[in-house]
């Protein structure tokens, strides 16, 4: 047992002296870390070629006069003029989404914008398929669809087919005729595009219960909670952006763009078994098939009532020269 003791008295002092010297080699570390992170301090992070200078933030400026579908934005109002500045600071600063969107906007604007024109909806409103969506198929947390981000008893209620085979708010070109039949329906019960444009975010009926609360029929002068509130600045945000691309920081060239989509359509109005196998048939493939038709939603085609359904297949060789036409 003292054999034991021993030992132990033996390591302890052992111990005591390699504790000692830990601390003095971290004491001197230490101090001549101290001292370097004062001449750094001194000599460089002073200088304007140091980290906090290389990526500056400016102020976006702001466009002098503004309209929405042809009505004027009253940018005099201190409220829509910091309204407006809050979205214009957030879209321009958040590169990598804009850039995304002014990159997916030439693909489909030529598939909305000539729908828009022929159902008498202002060119605008394509911008309010970016606030909605950015241009992609996205699903929201209230299960809202698509590039115009469609509930779906709204979707039925403006005839669209929406099942677990088909779901038509994934289809660009029906998907924008319904969402123009609402609009027209909005601008009908509110005499403007402003608030046709808020109803979309908000309801119909939800913009006539404020209106009636705070007996104003004005956008800019409703208060209509965070989300409705931002929703029209945030559309007029791109517009600005979408004028003058370059001036706010996003120099695009043509070649950096998506190419839009070039296909032929094919008339079904019978069953398809296997979506594969179809898409053999034309020399493209199950991938390309779904992405041209992400309203098709299962790798087959129920079709017991012979309906009619337009299926884009994509030009022979498409895949490969996208970009080099």
């Amino acid at each position: 047992m003292r054999i034991g003791n021993l030992r132990k008295e033996k390591f302890t002092v052992i111990g005591s002296i390699l504790t000692s010297i830990l601390t003095i080699v971290l004491f001197i570390t230490f101090t001549v870390d101290i001292a370097g992170c004062r001449e750094l301090s001194s000599s460089k992070t002073l200088k304007k070629d140091t980290a906090m200078f290389r990526n500056p933030a400016y102020q976006i400026p702001l466009p002098e006069k503004l309209s929405f579908a042809g009505e004027e934005v009253p940018l005099k109002y201190f409220d829509v003029r910091e309204s407006l500045d809050r979205e214009l600071q957030l879209n321009t600063y958040w590169h990598s989404q804009t850039l995304l969107i002014l990159k997916r906007a030439n693909r489909f604007f030529p598939i909305i914008e000539p729908i828009l024109k022929e159902k008498g909806i202002p060119d605008d409103f394509k911008f309010l398929a970016i606030a909605e969506s950015a241009l992609a198929q996205e699903i929201s947390p209230a299960k809202a669809v698509g590039f115009w981000q469609i509930l779906e008893t709204t979707g039925k209620e403006l005839g669209l087919e929406i099942n677990k085979d088909v779901d038509e708010r994934y289809n660009i070109e029906k998907s924008t005729k319904a969402a123009c039949s609402f609009l027209l329906k909005s601008y009908s019960r509110f005499g403007n595009w402003t608030m046709a444009a808020a109803s979309y975010d908000f309801g119909a009926n939800g913009i006539d219960k404020q209106i009636d609360r705070q007996n104003d029929g004005s956008y800019y002068n409703l208060v209509l909670g965070e989300e409705t509130g931002r929703y029209l600045y945030r559309i007029l945000a791109f517009k600005v952006i979408f004028e003058n691309p370059k001036k706010y920081g996003f120099a695009l060239e043509k070649e950096n763009l998506y190419p839009p989509l070039k296909y032929n359509c094919v008339e079904v109005d019978t069953t398809i078994n296997n979506i594969a196998r179809f898409a053999e048939r034309y020399n493209t493939n199950y991938k390309m098939i779904k992405m041209f038709n992400p309203w098709l939603r299962q790798n087959y085609l129920p079709n017991a009532s012979r309906k009619k359904y337009q299926i884009l297949i994509p030009e022979n060789n498409y895949r490969e020269n996208a970009y080099s036409e």
